[in-house]
């Protein structure tokens, strides 16, 4: 059976913060921190009803946070009569308590509900549940003084979906002709070896290395001043950008909210969502916008890629004249430079192994003066 249905609900103004009491938090992942006060003020979503029963739901947020603040994400969903309780999405601040956050980026493991589990960044439902409705909640943290420089919100959103794709679907016809967005090539295999405390060096920075060659494209990736501090100088906008992504309870730079968050704090306009098929790729890369996606797949499942993944994350940057995918890899065939990221992949097999388990994952991140395609009825973008 296959299901593709996903419904992204998206907040960018109405944040009408109300006050609440201070919030004492010790950063448990700095030793013999000390509980600090932080005044408060909390924003809650309106209670979004779900068009169908959705399997999942994850949400985004884009924000910055200045020295001293950060932000408090959560979730809760509904089924029939009920609430499970609210979960945590994330503790957030765009830097790391290095720099000029109080406070350790991170997700919360272990929490476990009837209905459901949260993994990482994504809610879940246990078989036999389904989410009927949901809500979002973010506090905004700051420490106490005569004036408080509060973090700025300018986006919440959440993916809602539900998603199953057969294995001997039919692909995707193309849509038109190819069009491929000019997007700076960045290897990932270049920082093997390199911090090793940030989830074992470039073995595993696909996300964050993805995510760079987007804000390079938007011309936001960060200036030699940002990362003198890396101590080298190839390709550092990639380490800058897994500080600031890497979630320390996950022990990795793959948080998927974490990376578009980043993005956002770059100033995109960035989330995750589900797209359904190739097709609906293709209407952004028309409209210049490069995605970034998720696939799973043995290495005999993808002529081409030279290697095999449990979660790799590589941009969409165009389709060629016969509709094959033209994608940066940043694993770039296991090999160490930019020259081999670039590569052409066929269109059913890049589609299976990217609806496959993955159900379209997709990172949505462009500046705000650049439109986006028309959305579907059952819109997931916007």
């Amino acid at each position: 059976m296959t299901e593709r249905r996903s419904v992204l609900t998206v907040w960018e103004t109405g944040f009408d913060w109300s006050p609440t009491p201070d919030v004492v938090y010790a950063d448990v992942h700095v030793d013999g921190a000390e509980p600090a006060v932080y005044a408060a003020r909390v924003w809650e979503s309106p209670v979004v009803e779900s068009p169908f029963a959705a399997t999942e739901l994850i949400p985004s947020w884009n924000a910055r946070t200045p020295p001293g603040t950060w932000l408090h994400i959560e979730g809760r969903v509904g089924e029939g009569d009920g609430w499970e309780p609210w979960f945590t999405v994330a503790r957030w601040a765009e830097d790391d308590p290095t720099g000029e956050s109080p406070i350790t980026r991170t997700t919360v493991r272990d929490q476990d509900f009837d209905a459901g589990h949260v993994e990482t960044d994504t809610w879940l439902t246990e078989d036999g549940h389904g989410v009927d409705r949901w809500q979002l909640r973010v506090t905004a943290l700051a420490r106490p003084g005569d004036e408080i420089a509060w973090p700025v919100v300018t986006l919440v959103a959440a993916a809602a979906s539900r998603f199953a794709i057969a294995s001997d679907e039919p692909t995707s016809a193309p849509a038109g002709r190819g069009h491929e967005v000019a997007v700076p090539p960045h290897s990932q295999r270049l920082h093997v070896g390199t911090f090793p405390e940030w989830d074992n060096g470039g073995q595993s920075w696909c996300s964050p290395t993805s995510t760079t060659m987007v804000l390079q494209h938007w011309g936001l990736a960060p200036k030699p001043d940002e990362v003198a501090w890396v101590g080298h100088d190839v390709d550092p906008e990639v380490v800058h950008a897994v500080r600031r992504v890497f979630d320390r309870s996950y022990g990795g730079a793959g948080n998927w909210a974490f990376n578009t968050a980043y993005a956002g704090a770059r100033d995109l306009r960035a989330y995750v969502t589900r797209l359904r098929d190739l097709t609906e790729a293709e209407s952004f890369v028309e409209a210049g916008v490069p995605l970034v996606v998720s696939v799973t797949f043995r290495e005999d499942e993808l002529d081409g890629a030279g290697y095999s993944t449990q979660g790799h994350l590589l941009t969409v940057v165009g389709f060629t004249p016969e509709g094959d995918v033209v994608s940066n890899d940043p694993n770039s065939h296991r090999v160490a430079s930019n020259d081999e990221v670039r590569t052409v992949y066929r269109r059913d097999q890049f589609e299976r192994v990217w609806l496959g388990s993955n159900g379209g994952l997709t990172y949505v991140m462009h500046p705000r003066d650049v439109s986006l395609p028309a959305p579907p009825a059952e819109a997931n973008w916007r």
